[in-house]
């Protein structure tokens, strides 16, 4: 597991040097949440799945965007 998290932070560490503040990160998440709630339980996965898509457009790199879903599948179960 250890060498999956270091693969998933040197990749995304190559990719940018930036990083979101704590607070910034918290505004992610009260926009992401409420974006959620309005999308209502019937079309939820649908906008996740659409926002991923255009994140990972801005991203424009599959390798990165794959080590996030290893890194966001993480802890799940």
């Amino acid at each position: 597991m250890n060498a999956t998290n270091n693969a998933t932070n040197n990749a995304t560490n190559n990719a940018t040097n930036k990083a979101l503040s704590i607070p910034d990160l918290e505004t992610v998440y009260d926009a992401l949440a409420t974006a959620i709630d309005q999308a209502g339980p019937d079309k939820a996965q649908l906008f996740l799945v659409k926002l991923a898509l255009l994140n990972a457009n801005v991203l424009a790199n599959p390798a990165i965007f794959e080590a996030h879903i290893k890194a966001a599948m993480r802890d799940l179960h």
